[in-house]
């Protein structure tokens, strides 16, 4: 028997899968019902266990070729039902996977009341582990998930070259997917992929064309050395962010930022833009919103749910950010558009 204890001491029992180690982290809940190696393997969820909401996980086994970063990012999974591969495509089990990279697994949880708890009382701090006692005590000494600086965690550690072109375009990667980088490809345009500490300085020796902010863990305003970065870039180039990148932009321009209660983990996340008037369903997992922007911002669009922003630009300068992942892996591709612009806009600069 395993046990999944929340910081509220509610006590989940279950069975275990993956790794036998014991885990910590922020327990969110993901509605998605397909994508699960997507999901597990965005750097986003760094420090974060990871429930989801779909009861049969696994029945169509893993394939690198859906993988989103290079193994499992997440701390924990916590399902319903254990399924076992049924699928063309599928390589190797779920269970295999987490053991592979060490991550525990729990099932044979309700999940639907673990849902409803954290609807009503908010994402929290939880673990995964034998003695629900010990657990507990550690789970409430745990660091809140606000005071970790997770990005350097899963950032690339040396800038790195992608494709050939006329247009230079930096990534500055706080925890990117993939599916972001195969996104900004084309035959015009090089991608350097760099730290998420570097510095304005060494960005600007690039030459580059547009910067591109990427998708990340955590508290956005744990990162000052980023967003101060930032701001002496803001006159500089185009600069266009991702989900985090559209966080640490939006502070850097003076927005403020908030936690969401339970934040927003799936991939049908209604979103209207305001410049046409369409309704975009959209892949979303993030924890944090932008609120209160400047005067030199406008909101682009917001989130048909709970009316949270989704989207701001700059008045005046080519810069823009968006909450939601365009990239869609997993989810609809509503909104790939996004990537079109900034290359556009990379041309013409």
């Amino acid at each position: 028997m395993v046990y999944l204890v929340l910081e509220d001491g509610t006590i989940f029992e279950g069975k275990r899968f993956g790794s036998e180690k014991e885990c910590l982290g922020e327990i969110v809940f993901c509605t998605a019902m397909v994508g699960y190696v997507e999901a597990i393997t965005d750097p986003s969820y760094k420090g974060q266990i990871l429930t989801f909401t779909y009861p049969l996980i696994g029945n169509y086994g893993v394939s690198e070729e859906w993988f989103e970063s290079d193994g499992v990012k997440c701390e924990g999974v916590v399902i319903k039902e254990l399924n076992f591969t049924s699928h063309h495509k599928g390589k190797k089990e779920l269970d295999d996977l987490l053991k592979e990279y060490d991550v525990p697994g729990i099932y044979g949880v309700d999940t639907r009341e673990l849902t409803k708890r954290i609807r009503v009382y908010g994402a929290m701090k939880a673990g995964i582990g034998e003695d629900k006692e010990e657990l507990l005590e550690k789970v409430k000494k745990h660091k809140d998930i606000s005071e970790l600086n997770l990005v350097e965690e899963v950032s690339i550690k040396e800038p790195k070259v992608i494709g050939k072109g006329k247009r230079r375009v930096v990534l500055l990667d706080c925890g990117v997917k993939r599916g972001i980088v195969n996104n900004l490809l084309d035959d015009n345009i090089e991608l350097i992929i760099v730290p998420y500490n570097t510095s304005y300085k060494e960005i600007l020796d690039y030459d580059p064309n547009g910067l591109f902010i990427s998708n990340g863990p955590g508290d956005p305003r744990v990162l000052k050395e980023i967003i101060e970065n930032i701001k002496k870039l803001i006159n500089e180039l185009p600069i266009y962010g991702i989900c985090l990148g559209h966080q640490l932009l939006s502070l850097a321009l003076g927005a403020k930022i908030k936690k969401l209660k339970f934040g927003h983990h799936g991939i049908n996340q209604p979103v209207k833009d305001f410049e046409t008037g369409r309704v975009y369903i959209t892949s979303q997992n993030h924890n944090y919103a932008v609120y209160e922007i400047p005067d030199c911002l406008e909101v682009t669009q917001i989130n048909l749910n709970d009316k949270s922003i989704e989207g701001i630009k700059h008045k005046e300068l080519p810069i823009k950010g968006v909450q939601y992942h365009p990239e869609a892996r997993p989810g609809p591709h509503d909104t790939l558009s996004y990537f079109e612009e900034f290359k556009k806009i990379v041309r013409e600069y």
